[in-house]
């Protein structure tokens, strides 16, 4: 905990004031105040309930009607007033975190089983403390901030019967409509008492008329935006994958119906975390919403000895009340400044190219040197050798688990391939599968029981691996020392941690019967306590994220690495939607995204080099294909698309992302902008998809220029007024043909230049 809070004590007979945090004594009310954003929490009836008071664009602290927000005037009332109608009190109230079996009969956050079998459980407030700054959470990720920048509100509630005390965490960022939250269950009993449910957060939204955003898919078509009413009963997001999942994304955001992406009110969630997780949107009887999210606690139990703790992942909560684009804009600069970290957080990345679709697994050291020597006279930066330099790994059927140099592939051996390739001017990075073993591997062979399994059933194989068991140290030992090794043996500046395929059998040799519903959590600590390791021991390395393309990008790996390859789909038109639905939360920083060969190795469709260059820009920017066999007239543009990057890669990185046209949702073209944030600079991309003779050029709406400002479009010269540009759009003449796209940067004139 930071060493400032511990010198600051709380008494419930004085108001205490702390940067964003205020607690009114004579209201028994804590105001968190984030940006433009408040957030209310109320202590009612001398038993302490903890309530939902509201959350939403700021509001003063003086004449807060919390009885009225609580609808402690109405009926059945508090239970000191009114005990014969405790449970329909319990059914009504909207609870700060709620627990099962008393009588809230909607999602549960918190559920147990006593030593006596007993599910039953309920908390009451009992204390609390405000501090400056924000406490790590032991073994997770989590958003950061120093005592500047965020205040943190730590409220102590305990289960008096069970002696268990759950403490709720929340952490204010003075400068964004950000509020985090997570737990932490301590067992003060002298009996075990296990954990069946555990979630992170609860909001009870006032009103039924919600619509819930999110992000679903599958392999090669993530993260595609779904919106839907709540209407009554339950909206379940959720991944029992093992890993957040290609199918449903940890984020999810409830918007009032009327809300569009420039105007309206939007609540986003997002988890950061990387395993199982569920978020739920309940439209409740008495017309309000509760939105929950955490850990999915379907196959997951948690034995909690007496005095130990467990800790619940961190939940992201940002409010915009000026549409969905406003919640976006947040998320990124709060992921940007306060989640991503290391040396490349606010750096330009390398231009790498990657030779998995150039050659899959038929190459070797002249081939990859070829690929190299070409690279670096176009201005690509770095060589990035995937899958198949390893062990015997020549197909996806054996090796995994051998992270031992196949010098019959990689002739001379690595440090001679990357010394050569260093000599090019280009940097050099390598793939690993760190969290998988083939039934075909000596590692296998000498350690059959270090996989997931549950015994005397058969286990499931995907693309002919196993899953290893994370949850026993001394696999987690082996494995990062050999990974620990290939890294300290050559200049190794870039490592991609690639995972292809979800958990399943799971069932550990390690842990007693008792502790088995806890593998799949106790994995995804140890998969986080190997990235940290890896980050410390390499912090030079840029380290990239991949799941079978983008079944964990999440904002639990954006705390390890800056990026996250997007999607396996390279397809330029596929991306637009892939890359839309993230960049709904997800930084343009963090996406990884290249210019790959055509037909498309995904989905046979060919679309121009220049589109496919438009849209990789959109993200980290890289090539995935055999330079030296594509086109030469392809080959020919990728030193322009190179000084397109180093040109607005600054701007890409930095600036505010907005939404203009969505092709899924108009079937002709997707167009977005992101705008420098003194606004003096705007780079808009506009692709057109489905080119229609018969119509004259399409007219948009730019968004996020200052209407009092002049801009001239760099190409052409033309100046036009932020106003007319926004309000009456512009022109998008040039582009023939299916597939076309553009480039238009708009920079800031004063009247006097014009």
């Amino acid at each position: 905990m930071p060493q400032s809070g511990d010198a600051i004590n709380h008494y419930l007979d004085r108001e205490v004031i702390i940067m964003g945090i205020k607690y009114l004594e004579k209201q028994r009310v804590f105001k968190l105040d984030a940006g433009q954003t408040s957030y209310v929490i109320g202590v009612v009836d001398d038993e302490g309930f903890l309530g939902h008071v509201y959350f939403g664009k700021r509001i003063p602290d003086q004449y807060l009607p919390v009885e009225s927000f609580l609808r402690l005037n109405e009926w059945p009332q508090v239970p000191s007033r009114n005990n014969r109608e405790r449970l329909s009190f319990n059914d009504a109230f909207p609870t700060e975190y709620s627990t099962f079996g008393q009588g809230d009969f909607r999602e549960a956050c918190l559920a147990v089983k006593d030593a006596h079998g007993h599910s039953v459980c309920g908390i009451k407030y009992q204390s609390h403390r405000i501090y400056a700054g924000k406490p790590r959470l032991k073994g997770l990720p989590a958003t950061f901030g120093s005592e500047e920048e965020t205040t943190t509100l730590e409220i102590t509630c305990k289960d008096e019967i069970l002696n268990l005390e759950v403490v709720l965490v929340y952490t204010v960022f003075e400068k964004f409509n950000a509020i985090t939250r997570s737990v932490r269950i301590r067992n003060q009993s002298q009996a075990p008492i296990r954990l069946t449910k555990a979630l992170s957060a609860c909001v009870d939204l006032n009103g039924n008329d919600y619509d819930i955003i999110s992000l679903h898919g599958s392999w090669a078509r993530e993260r595609h935006v779904q919106r839907m009413p709540v209407g009554l009963g339950k909206r379940v997001l959720s991944s029992v994958r093992g890993e957040s999942s290609h199918q449903c994304n940890p984020f999810m955001a409830l918007a009032a119906r009327e809300t569009t992406e420039d105007s309206g009110e939007v609540y986003g969630f997002c988890f950061v975390y990387s395993g199982n997780f569920v978020g739920i949107a309940e439209g409740c009887q008495f017309s309000t919403t509760r939105v929950v999210m955490g850990i999915n606690p379907e196959g997951f139990e948690w034995l909690l000895m007496p005095e130990e703790e467990f800790i619940a992942p961190e939940v992201i909560m940002v409010y915009s009340d000026q549409g969905i684009g406003k919640m976006t804009r947040t998320f990124h600069d709060l992921m940007r400044g306060h989640l991503i970290r290391g040396q490349y957080k606010d750096r330009k990345r390398p231009i790498l190219i990657n030779n998995w679709e150039a050659t899959y697994f038929d190459f070797n050291t002249q081939k990859l040197l070829d690929i190299a020597r070409e690279a670096s006279k176009l201005g690509i930066e770095m060589l990035v050798m995937d899958d198949g330099w390893f062990g015997r790994r020549n197909s996806d059927n054996c090796s995994l688990g051998d992270w031992v140099v196949n010098e019959d592939k990689i002739q001379g051996g690595l440090n001679y391939l990357v010394n050569e390739v260093n000599k090019l001017g280009m940097q050099f990075g390598i793939w690993f599968e760190p969290e998988m073993i083939s039934p075909d591997s000596d590692l296998y062979r000498a350690h059959p029981d270090w996989c997931l399994r549950v015994p005397d059933r058969t286990p499931c194989l995907s693309r002919d691996q196993y899953v290893l068991d994370l949850t026993r140290p001394e696999v987690v030992e082996t494995v990062y020392a050999m990974l620990s090794n290939i890294l300290k043996s050559a200049n190794i500046t870039y490592v991609k941690w690639d995972m292809n395929r979800p958990l399943t059998d799971v069932g550990s040799a390690y842990l007693p019967p008792d502790r088995q519903g806890e593998v799949s959590h106790r994995y995804m600590l140890a998969v986080y306590e190997m990235m940290e390791r890896l980050t410390s021991d390499f912090p030079h390395i840029l380290l990239e994220n991949c799941s079978g393309g983008g079944g964990r990008f999440d904002a639990g790996m954006l705390y390890y690495s800056p990026q996250i390859w997007c999607s396996d789909d390279t397809d330029a038109i596929e991306r637009l939607e892939i890359q839309r639905g993230t960049a709904m939360v997800y930084p343009l920083s963090t996406m990884g995204a290249h210019v790959s060969d055509c037909p498309n190795h995904a989905v046979h469709r060919t679309t121009p080099f220049e589109t496919r260059g438009y849209v990789a820009l959109a993200g980290t920017f890289g090539y995935e294909l055999d330079v030296t066999r594509i086109p030469e007239e392809d080959r020919a543009l990728i030193p322009s698309q190179v000084a397109l990057y180093h040109r607005f890669n600054d701007l890409i990185r930095q600036g505010d992302y907005y939404r203009i046209g969505s092709y899924a949702e108009n079937h002709v073209y997707d167009c977005w902008a992101v705008v420098s944030k003194d606004q003096t600079e705007a780079l808009v991309t506009y692709i057109q998809v489905l080119h229609r003779p018969s119509f004259k050029n399409q007219r948009v709406r730019l968004k996020g220029l200052n209407p009092e400002y002049y801009y001239k479009d760099a190409e052409t010269g033309e100046v036009f007024s932020g106003s007319v540009l926004m309000y009456g759009g512009m022109t998008m003449t040039g582009i023939q043909g299916d597939f076309k796209g553009k480039l238009i940067h708009l920079v800031r004139v004063e009247p006097e230049e014009l």
